[in-house]
């Protein structure tokens, strides 16, 4: 197989990657419209195969919103519809406790097994309902503003992304066989949004649908990744090379880490590190976000960082 080449684009700063005919037909494989993470051991205990099913099919319906942001949410608000009592002292009623008011304004068009006229006390009205809800206030770029959307609350908008993390399987393996985990929920916030843009296209200076546009650049993604987690990064990816704190040269990787190309005074791309090897970037345009190996032959790989902020 040919090596895999490399070419500076200039400008923002994103690498141009040539892939080779095979590799590229892998890559093409695993996309098919976006990514979605598969459940950790905690999401198949905790949540109802049903229940399950049925975050996923929602969510598919929303292009860029993980399926574990709902369930994270009928988590918190009623034990994926275990709580008997599911009608609030503010009159939100069902699985995902919506306001009749504001139920109704995103109950159509009714969901493969909806009830006629659709409820908010039926799970699957309610989870689709809840899926339009969070997709028109920004969740295929914005996850934690839409999520406080839905529930004007510090603490809650925290509490229901610590648990969508939890629900994700991804990172590093915690040894031969073992449980896939990662460093913290923040970053597997960053990575659960950066899989929901795979497949998405390639835009040079596109920072995601927030700026009408339809897809990002490199830097652009992981600024958006991050921003989902609630942390603030540079716009360009030499300014978050150069802003964050560095992975010390031959430090194992961690899921989440930001993984850099080019010389420390001319960084031209950047991806987000996943695990086993693997990152999620934005390569070059007329292509789309994927997942490939962070190492191949004939990088110019430069090195890693590690955002962070002062919150647990």
């Amino acid at each position: 197989m040919s090596s895999l080449l490399l070419k500076t684009t200039g400008g923002i700063g994103c690498a141009v990657l040539a892939l080779p005919l095979l590799a590229a037909l892998a890559i093409a494989a695993l996309l098919g419209g976006g990514v979605s993470a598969a459940p950790s051991q905690q999401a198949l205990t905790d949540i109802p195969p049903s229940m399950l099913a049925l975050y996923q099919q929602a969510a598919a319906q929303c292009p860029g919103l993980p399926w574990t942001i709902l369930a994270a949410i009928g988590k918190v608000e009623t034990d994926h519809a275990r709580n008997p009592d599911q009608l609030s002292s503010a009159g939100a009623v069902g699985p995902m406790q919506f306001l009749p008011s504001t139920f109704r304004a995103y109950a159509y068009p009714v969901p493969p097994g909806g009830k006629m006229p659709p409820t908010p006390w039926d799970p699957v009205d309610a989870v689709y309902a809840a899926t339009r809800l969070l997709c028109a206030n920004g969740a295929d770029w914005n996850l934690r503003g839409a999520v406080y959307a839905f529930n004007h609350d510090a603490d809650y908008t925290y509490q229901v992304l610590h648990i969508a993390a939890t629900y994700a399987a991804g990172g590093q393996p915690a040894g031969p066989g073992g449980a896939l985990r990662v460093r913290t929920w923040r970053a597997a916030i960053a990575i659960a949004f950066a899989r929901a843009q795979i497949g998405r296209p390639y835009q040079w200076g596109g920072d995601g649908p927030a700026r009408r546009n339809t897809g990002f650049d490199c830097s652009g993604l992981t600024q958006a990744a991050y921003a989902a987690a609630g942390i603030p990064l540079p716009r360009v990816a030499q300014d978050q090379y150069n802003t964050s704190p560095r992975v010390p040269d031959g430090e194992p990787l961690l899921p989440g880490d930001l993984v850099f190309y080019g010389t420390p005074s001319h960084v031209h791309h950047v991806g987000i590190y996943e695990g086993n090897g693997l990152m999620i970037d934005a390569p070059r345009p007329h292509h789309v976000i994927r997942e490939e190996p962070f190492r191949f032959a004939g990088d110019d790989y430069l090195g890693a960082v590690r955002p962070s902020d002062a919150r647990p």
